[in-house]
């Protein structure tokens, strides 16, 4: 009896836990982008807008080769410094001069999108609302901030395909004490139009999502694809071991 009251009362907590995970802001479900085409976009947007701060040191460039990437093509589009294909992903971002600028040194990236799982959704949702929720905010040192994490240090990199946008909340009355307000989101208004209109941004998001998501583990195709025929394998074995089980036990009977 008292570990079901224990456990209930975990269960009561998750929802807030989940929310307090997302800063509050409910995760959006993240597109899958599984196909080839669409990895390497991400990729590509990887490279362009995360890499100059982040790195990804667990992932080297020749494993884009995965992707259905030549080396020539890799050389030629995604690695723009001196490194070789076989070199790591890795910034030329020094950690003092990033936690000067921003005030901490961003994460490496290799497996962010397993890091963010939480109860609120997958670590794709997570890293899906995270890109698409920037606001402007001139309070901030960077002049942005972001719905899913409050007061972020990072500045919006992708601002310019998303175009800036400003962020509506309206008053409403506390429903737990009636005597205060609090302050909802309702939603973004667009200021100044970006290079793609929303739905290609999302799109390109969820491009980019896929890639770290690919990124964070990118045998899992073949895991995939090997566990179905291991299922395969294993149901065939149990239907021979049961016909095999009734002929045996046909005679005792």
């Amino acid at each position: 009896m008292i570990f079901s009251k224990k456990l209930i009362a975990i269960l009561a907590l998750l929802p807030g836990l989940a929310l307090a995970a997302s800063g509050g802001h409910p995760l959006d479900k993240a597109p899958e982008r599984a196909s080839l085409t669409s990895l390497q976009n991400g990729a590509k947007l990887f490279v362009n807008y995360c890499l100059n701060c982040h790195s990804a040191s667990s992932m080297r460039y020749n494993r884009l080769r995965d992707l259905g990437l030549s080396e020539e093509q890799i050389k030629a589009n995604l690695l723009f410094s001196q490194d070789k294909v076989g070199a790591l992903m890795t910034t030329a971002l020094r950690p003092e001069d990033a936690k000067a600028w921003f005030g901490v040194v961003p994460p490496d990236l290799s497996v962010i999108a397993r890091a963010k799982a939480s109860p609120a959704g997958t670590g794709s949702d997570y890293l899906y609302t995270y890109l698409r929720t920037f606001y402007k905010d001139d309070t901030r040192p960077t002049g942005w901030n972001n719905m899913v994490v409050p007061n972020v240090a990072m500045p919006h990199v992708m601002w310019q395909m998303q175009g800036v946008r400003t962020v509506k909340m309206v008053d409403e009355k506390d429903p737990h004490d009636p005597s205060k307000t609090v302050h909802k989101f309702a939603g973004f208004e667009q200021v100044t139009p970006g290079s793609m209109s929303a739905t290609e941004f999302d799109t390109a998001t969820a491009d980019l999502v896929a890639y770290l998501g690919w990124m964070a583990e990118p045998a899992q195709n073949t895991r995939k694809r090997l566990g179905v025929w291991v299922l395969l394998f294993m149901s065939t074995f149990a239907l021979l071991a049961w016909l095999l089980s009734k002929s045996y036990w046909k005679e005792v009977k």
